[in-house]
């Protein structure tokens, strides 16, 4: 069953926003005051920001990927 572009492009959004999210929640494990100076300034929150996007993007890019690979391999068993 193939999806129309617009729904894929809906779902990509999804499974990259569910994925930011779930490093975000990881990353609230790590003890941050052993890493930075300050915790509670700004810039330090922003990095935590940015790791949280730049990690949860990967992993969506993993699974969506990952996806993509095995639809195409419906199409070489068929």
């Amino acid at each position: 069953m193939l999806m129309s572009l617009g729904a894929q492009g809906i779902f990509s959004i999804i499974v990259v926003i569910l994925c930011i999210l779930f490093v975000w929640m990881l990353l609230s494990v790590v003890a941050w005051d052993k890493i930075l100076k300050n915790v509670n300034h700004p810039k330090s929150r922003m990095l935590q920001i940015v790791i949280a996007i730049v990690l949860g993007y990967q992993l969506s890019n993993f699974f969506l990927q990952y996806w993509g690979f095995s639809t195409m391999l419906q199409d070489f068993v068929e």
